[in-house]
Order: C-alpha cells, then structure tokens, then sequence
C-alpha cells in the first residue's frame, strides 16, 4: 500500500476514533515476531513503548528488504505496520528516498498522536532508515 491509499482509507474513515481502531487493526494483522527477536539488538531507543524491530533481504534483482516488528503497546505495534504498509518490500534506495514525515504529515499523525509516540515513531524510522542505509552501501560497494 503507498501513502496515496493510506490517505484514501483514512479520509473514508471519517473521525479519529475510526482511525486509531483501523490503525490498531492494522498492528493486530502483523505476523508475529520470533521471541528469539525480542533482544536488545533490535530494540529501538526512544520509544516509550516497547519495540523491536529486525528486517530480512529478500534477494533480487533488485534486493528487496522487508520488516518485522512488534510492540507491547497497540497502537504503536500500529504505527509499526503503517510503517511496514510503506517500507517493507522496497529497495533500500526507496526506502531512503521515501518521504517519512510528509506521509506522518498526509495523515493527520501529527496532531493526533502524543509528543512521546511521535518521536517514537520518528525513532522508528531512523532503524528503518539505518538498515536500508546499510544494504544500499553494501550493494555500492
């Protein structure tokens, strides 16, 4: 899903109530992460919440990285698969050429999530930028 159909969904939603229940809904479908996954290497700092996230390459061409996550909070485990809905099976170029904030910004995040949860998810996607930084490097070289 690109961020175009995110807004879509969200501005067929109506109010924010419906919103955070789809947004929840969405963390509520993600597939579970391996106990084995939930360690301090792939814990993010700076969430208030705690989340893990890890990731695995899918080999192309072109290469291919997708994400998994979880969280002990739901609507951050939320935030985790609206990230995931615009990350995940990308190139690590499109990933790092994705526009983060104005998606946070199409959808209304900003004001309607806490100071706390937005920098938490902005933290988020540092992780996910930093992975996808790593295997563009990598495929430079």
């Amino acid at each position: 899903m690109n961020i175009d159909d995110l807004v879509d969904t969200f501005e067929l939603l109506g109010d924010w109530e419906e919103r955070y229940r789809f947004i929840i809904d969405l963390g509520r479908k993600l597939p579970p992460l391996p106990d084995a996954d939930h360690n301090e290497a792939n814990k993010v700092r700076g969430c208030m919440s705690q989340v893990w996230l890890t990731h695995r390459v899918e080999q192309g061409p072109p290469l291919k990285l997708s994400f998994q996550g979880d969280s002990d909070s739901h609507l951050v485990k939320g935030l985790i698969a609206l990230l995931f809905q615009l990350c995940s099976e990308q190139t690590p170029q499109d990933i790092l050429a994705l526009d983060i904030e104005s998606a946070f910004t199409r959808l209304g995040l900003e004001n309607h999530i806490t100071m706390n949860r937005r920098n938490g998810f902005y933290a988020m996607v540092e992780r996910i930028r930093a992975m996808a930084k790593n295997h563009a490097s990598a495929q430079a070289s």
